[in-house]
């Protein structure tokens, strides 16, 4: 079987990672496209899916988390917070973790 060559440019990080990824599985990087290359053309599409939400999806996701947390913070209790009053319980978390850390340190 005749051989072809691909060229292609890619951001020398990534390639990197790829190469290092490729190491571990026990291929070269030639090995994993070639792969990849062999289940598209088997396939006749790519293996993997490529999406992106629409803006509704995102909306309804996000609009579902609010509604979610508003459930949580209504059976702690804590629904009628002032921003305030978020602020400084937050802050009050953050002195207790500092105490916390010193003193594991301090150990």
């Amino acid at each position: 079987m005749s051989q072809a060559t691909i060229s292609i440019r890619v951001d020398e990080t990534l390639k990197r990672s790829f190469d290092s990824l490729c190491d571990e599985f026990g291929f070269s990087n030639t090995a994993a496209i070639t792969v990849f290359m062999r289940t598209v053309v088997r396939e006749r599409r790519i293996p993997f899916e490529i999406k992106a939400p629409t803006k509704q999806e995102r909306n309804e996701k996000a609009w579902n988390a609010f509604m979610a947390l508003r459930e949580q913070a209504k059976e702690a209790g804590i629904q009628d917070l002032t921003l305030d009053e978020i602020n400084e319980i937050i802050s009050e978390a953050r002195k207790e973790k500092k105490t916390i850390w010193k003193n594991k340190n301090k150990e």
